[in-house]
C-alpha cells in the first residue's frame, strides 16, 4: 500500500492529538501527515488555505489518493475542503470522528458568554447557524464515513440533551450524505485514541465502508 493520509485535529489541540491514529495507520501501510491548525482563535475555515498548500505538496510528491481523517472540528474542515479544493481528483476516502456536522450545542451556550467566542473564534464557527451559512453540501461524490461517540462522562455533556459524547450530540454527527456511520461507546476526548476507532478508520480508507 502506498496511499497518503492527511490528519486534521480538533479544537484547541495540535497534531500531537492525532498521534494514535498516525502510528496505527503508518503501521498498516499508509503514509501519514498531521497538521497543526489554528483551531482556537480563528474560524475553522481559515485553515483551509493551509490544507490546500499541503495537498499541493502531497499531490506533487505522489500520485496516489490522499485520504482525509479529522477529529471533531477537523472533520468539519474536511467538508469545506471537499467543497472548495482544486485537488478534487486527488482526494480518496474521508473519515470524520466525533464531528459536529450540525453544529454544537455547547458552542451555542459558549456564544452566550460575553466575549468568549470573540476570543475563541473556532467555537463561534461551530454554532449550527454559522455552519448552515457555509452551505456545505450533504451529498457529494466522495466516500465519507463518520464515527460518533455515545459516552457522556464529561461534565459539560450534562448541558446537552440526548445521546452525546460529552461534547457533541450524536444527532449532530450524522447527516444523509455519509457513506457509512457508526456509533461507539467512547467520549469526545478519548474516541480518536481507541484501537477500535483506528481499525475502523483504516478499514474505511481501504474499502469505503466500516
Amino acid at each position: 500500500m502506498d496511499e497518503q493520509v492527511l490528519l486534521l485535529h480538533g479544537f484547541n489541540k495540535s497534531s500531537r492529538d492525532m498521534q494514535t491514529l498516525f502510528t496505527y495507520l503508518e503501521q498498516h501501510g499508509f503514509h501519514c501527515r498531521s497538521l497543526d491548525l489554528s483551531f482556537t482563535y480563528h474560524e475553522f475555515g481559515q485553515s483551509f488555505f493551509l490544507v490546500e498548500e499541503v495537498l499541493s505538496e502531497m499531490v506533487s510528491h505522489k500520485k496516489t489518493p490522499i485520504h482525509l481523517v479529522g477529529h471533531s472540528t477537523g472533520g468539519l474542515l474536511i467538508r469545506k475542503v471537499l467543497q472548495e479544493t482544486q485537488w478534487m481528483d486527488s482526494i480518496g476516502h474521508c473519515v470524520q470522528i466525533a464531528t459536529p456536522n450540525r453544529g454544537s450545542r455547547l458552542a451555542h451556550v459558549a456564544g452566550k458568554i460575553a466575549g468568549y467566542t470573540e476570543c475563541y473564534r473556532t467555537l463561534r464557527s461551530l454554532n449550527a447557524t454559522y455552519i448552515e451559512q457555509l452551505n456545505l453540501p450533504d451529498i457529494t461524490s466522495y466516500s465519507i464515513g463518520a464515527i460518533a461517540g455515545t459516552r457522556n462522562h464529561l461534565w459539560l455533556g450534562k448541558l446537552i440533551q440526548g445521546a452525546n459524547d460529552g461534547r457533541v450530540e450524536l444527532d449532530s454527527v450524522y447527516y444523509p450524505g455519509l457513506s457509512d456511520f457508526i456509533a461507539l461507546p467512547y467520549g469526545h476526548k478519548e474516541i480518536h485514541h481507541q484501537k477500535e476507532v483506528a481499525e475502523l478508520t483504516a478499514r474505511f480508507l481501504q474499502t469505503g465502508h466500516f
